[in-house]
């Protein structure tokens, strides 16, 4: 004798509340919270999450002490390049200034120059 029973929709959904509820318990056995090795690995994941916090902030404060340290390099440069354009800029001035006094006494010794010929051809006339 053939089995002509079709499941309808109410079979086939009994069907598969019943495999759901036997994944479910199968599920509840293996619960992992029930396992005694448990607590230790849950324990082992808090430790090297709170090591690897603890290198994250190690890495972190490493970072902001070596942003410190080139800012105050770049700070120190600057202040250095100041330094080096104010100490040209009075270079500058002071050879301004002695080529300035080079050219009046270079002036004054023309001028000196021109009184003693101008002096001797009056004397010749004499």
């Amino acid at each position: 004798m053939r089995n002509n029973h079709e499941p309808n929709f109410a079979d086939r959904q009994k069907t598969a509340n019943k495999a759901k509820q036997a994944l479910l318990k199968k599920a509840k056995e293996k619960d992992p919270t029930k396992d005694p090795k448990f607590a230790g690995r849950q324990e082992a994941r808090r430790v090297a999450a709170i090591a690897r916090e603890a290198r994250l902030a190690e890495r972190k404060a490493a970072r902001e002490a070596e942003k410190a340290r080139k800012a105050e390099e770049k700070a120190d440069a600057e202040a250095a390049r100041i330094a080096a354009e104010a100490a040209e800029k009075v270079r500058l001035v002071a050879e301004a200034e002695a080529a300035a006094a080079a050219e009046v006494e270079r002036l004054a010794a023309q001028k000196a120059e021109r009184d003693r010929r101008y002096a001797a051809r009056k004397a010749r006339r004499k």
